[in-house]
């Protein structure tokens, strides 16, 4: 709220600036004094050199771990400053005839407090990216045992970059940092701004993927709790930084920021937690290590500053946004300014767990153990690929978040009093327990063994699971379910969303050539070139693998069956036009695969080649037969659902006819009808001038 013309607003803005800059400085230094602390106390920067080994020196063993710190602190500040741009702050109106057909609003544009921040955000996106090249110069240092002015002269650097996993995930970030920071300085719309907060996203991801998670006792769970961690934890530590900035800057947005950033803040509170847990769970699997060692006695101290971090967030949603309502904007940066102290502490000490060797196991590891995370698994059956479990956290993750998301839309519409189709609900339902049937159960664990295995998972996740999440119409349900943004102009959930179905790459993507030209050829492309085994080597290769199969077979069947709305709808002879000319080519994968005379990805196979199972070739043989067989039940099914669709259609359009054959038959009918028709299209342009874009 403005409180602009107020004697006491000097002073209010005074004490706001000073709680800013408090906040800042207690924060670096919590930051700093809990890094060296935990950093002696794991051992990391008190390890003894041993002769005739490689010595980094004491620049590398204090450097690196202050160049991380740099870079996580960096990074959360540039997506905390895009976030605001892009979400927190509301999105102002478009003026009358800018951008927009018959003289209506044009669509809604950034404020110039949200310009501010894109622009602080190229300055930020750049430091984090000189912050990145500096943490990779010292990695190289530290694998190579080598100070740093002989790695910069010598030609180790450019040399080991790419060979070394930590050294290529560096160097992506510092990548992906500069074209945030170029692109950051030119972007001023609203979409250009969300685009920019998604690859700055990405860009978070590879500098923690490389790390312990890699090493962890189960691959899969630790990989993916540490992106949930990092993901959440980033807009977090971000968001109270820009929002606690902000009550400088401007006070007339502050309650807006401020009530937005706590909502986003409880969510990510609750993903740090969870995916926290899983990350200690996985690397430290029995509790007595909690206390017994280094990582444990860290990880235990993090717990802590965690819990202390729940208590501000609840003090911030009954205290300090009540009183950013009655116009006391320095009582958030007062209580900011302890939290900040809070956060950096956190910081510091994820960094000195990050430079803190987990525990060794117990017993030495076996081979196929270290490149699975578990043990080879028994011979293969009907009932062990049923009964032996094996947790994916991603797609747990998955499943629950598009479960419960779209059984609270039914809900929220069910109270509202409007229906919603029991069979969508069931539709979506059977492709969430087709998805868990491939992932969670034995199939997920015997998939990376055998090829055949691999296969049938394959199939269920771009040909089945897809089918029956299409038949959901998820994205009506969203259009249907959400609410209308508050502020005018602004972009809630449901304007995004609608946003997005009429944006050019939707439409790009969305065409039933590009549609087609993915679902078939990246299939081919993925096995007969080095992609497939490189994939199967790496864990985050082969998520992205399995999500690739689910993301393009929702997006060809939601062209093909067509129940949400889409940017081009083919009729229905073009559908099973579309249909019988696209399976055959997963037919002629199945034959291509059987007929193989060397097997795909043969080095991965023959590492975790099963003492019980057959050779090779033959079991890839099986996985063709598999692949060829299995098109029959997609096919058969999109069939049904098609002639259903078709008929149903037939019949709206009959009775559309009846009724306007009905109304022009009536005396003065065709008059009624055209003034009536006048009415209500003008009725409907005055309700879309009225309403929030």
């Amino acid at each position: 709220m403005s409180t602009q013309g107020s004697p006491d607003v000097k002073p209010d803005v005074s004490r706001a600036a000073l709680g800013v800059v408090r906040a800042a400085v207690i924060a670096a230094v919590a930051c700093g004094a809990v890094l060296v602390g935990g950093l002696v106390l794991g051992g990391s920067v008190t390890e003894k050199v041993i002769p005739g080994l490689g010595d980094a020196g004491v620049l590398t063993r204090w450097g690196l771990p202050a160049s991380r710190a740099a870079m996580d602190l960096l990074s959360a500040l540039t997506v905390g400053a895009l976030i605001a741009a892009a979400a927190l702050l509301p999105i102002e109106a478009g003026r009358p005839g800018e951008g927009a057909k018959e003289g209506g609003r044009g669509p809604g544009r950034l404020s110039k407090d949200a310009i501010t921040y894109l622009r602080a955000a190229s300055w930020l996106a750049a430091v984090w990216a000189a912050a990145a090249a500096a943490t990779l110069v010292f990695t190289v240092a530290d694998v190579l045992g080598q100070p740093v002015g002989q790695v910069v002269t010598g030609s180790e650097l450019s040399s080991y970059v790419g060979s070394l996993p930590q050294g290529t995930a560096l160097m992506i970030v510092v990548l992906l940092a500069v074209v945030v920071a170029l692109l950051a300085r030119t972007t001023t719309t609203p979409a250009a701004a969300f685009g920019l907060l998604a690859l700055a996203g990405i860009a978070l991801l590879p500098a923690p993927l490389t790390g312990h998670s890699a090493s962890a006792a189960n691959h899969t769970v630790a990989t993916t709790g540490v992106a949930l961690h990092v993901a959440a934890v980033a807009p977090w530590v971000g968001g109270l930084a820009v929002v606690g900035v902000h009550a400088l800057l401007r006070r007339d947005r502050l309650p807006v920021m401020a009530d937005r950033f706590s909502r986003m803040a409880l969510w990510c509170y609750i993903v740090v937690g969870a995916s926290g847990l899983v990350n200690v769970i996985a690397r430290l699997p029995d509790p007595v290590e909690l206390v017994e060692t280094d990582y444990g006695r860290l990880a235990l101290g993090k717990i802590a500053l965690f819990g202390a971090l729940g208590w501000f967030g609840r003090w911030h949603r009954n205290r300090t946004l009540p009183a950013l309502e009655a116009g006391r904007p320095w009582s958030f940066a007062r209580l900011a300014s302890v939290e900040a102290a809070v956060m950096g502490a956190a910081v510091g000490l994820a960094v000195a767990l990050a430079r803190t060797a987990p525990p060794a196991p117990a017993e030495p590891e076996s081979a196929v153990k270290a490149l699975l995370g578990y043990e080879m698994p028994p011979q293969v059956t009907p009932a062990r690929l049923a009964t032996l479990w094996q947790l994916d956290l991603l797609f747990v993750v998955l499943v629950v978040a598009l479960g419960g998301l779209y059984l609270a839309a039914v809900v929220r519409l069910r109270r509202r009093g409007d229906s919603w189709p029991l069979g969508r609900t069931a539709a979506w339902l059977i492709g969430l327990a087709t998805m868990v049937a491939v992932t969670q159960t034995g199939v997920a664990k015997y998939a990376p063994i055998l090829f055949s295995v691999h296969m049938a998972q394959h199939m269920v996740l771009n040909m089945l699971t897809p089918i029956f999440l299409v038949l959901g119409a998820p994205v009506t349900l969203a259009l249907r379910a959400l609410k209308p943004a508050r502020v005018r102009g602004d972009r809630g959930p449901r304007e995004w969303l609608t946003a997005m179905l009429h944006s050019r790459y939707v439409a790009v993507i969305a065409h039933p050539a590009v549609a087609t030209f993915i679902f078939v050829v990246s299939t081919f492309a993925l096995y007969f070139t080095p992609l497939f085994e490189a994939a199967m080597r790496n864990h985050l290769g082969h998520m992205a693998m399995s999500l690739h199969f689910l993301a393009a077979g929702s997006l060809f069947f939601w062209v093909l069956l067509g129940v949400d709305p889409a940017p081009k709808k083919l009729p229905y002879p073009g559908r099973l036009l579309l249909l019988f000319v696209t399976m055959p080519f997963h037919a002629f994968f199945g034959i291509a695969l059987m007929n193989l005379s060397q097997a795909l990805a043969r080095g991965w196979y023959a590492s975790v080649d099963p003492p019980w199972g057959t050779t090779i070739l033959k079991d890839q043989h099986t996985g063709g037969g598999i692949a060829w067989g299995f098109g029959e039940v997609p096919t058969f099914i999109v069939l049904i659902v098609l002639a259903f669709q078709w008929y149903f259609h037939d019949q709206r359009q009959a009775r559309r006819m009846d009724r306007k054959a009905d109304r022009a038959a009536a005396p003065g009918g065709r008059a009624e009808d055209d003034e009536l028709a006048a009415y209500n299209a003008r009725l409907a342009k005055l309700a879309e001038r009225d309403k929030p874009e």
